[in-house]
């Protein structure tokens, strides 16, 4: 998809890895995503997931906002809790499930 008009943003593509909890939604380890916005935000990223999957967001976001506890996000080599984080072309987002057991 290019951007057209004047003060089109060109989308960006970023690589999100899913964890297998996940992967009813996706049938696979990896997917692309396209965010069209000037400076997108990690919230940009999985709301364009969820529009792309739908109900993946729901398993990923509470209902408060915020990322669920048993799941962790990791932007680059960081750890990322906030849904307003800027991403930047070439960031890989991993989500990964929490594993616990007794």
């Amino acid at each position: 998809m290019a951007a057209s008009g004047p003060g089109a943003v060109a989308p960006v593509v970023f690589r999100v890895a899913i964890p297998s909890q996940l992967f009813s939604y996706t049938g696979t380890r990896s997917v692309t995503v396209e965010v069209a916005a000037s400076a997108p935000r990690l919230a940009d990223i999985f709301a364009a997931l969820d529009r792309r999957y739908p109900g993946i967001g729901f398993r990923i976001i509470d209902e408060a906002g915020h990322v669920r506890p048993h799941m962790q996000v990791f932007v680059g080599h960081r750890v990322e809790r906030d849904l307003t984080a800027r991403i930047v072309a070439g960031d890989e987002v991993m989500i990964v499930g929490a594993l616990s057991g007794g």
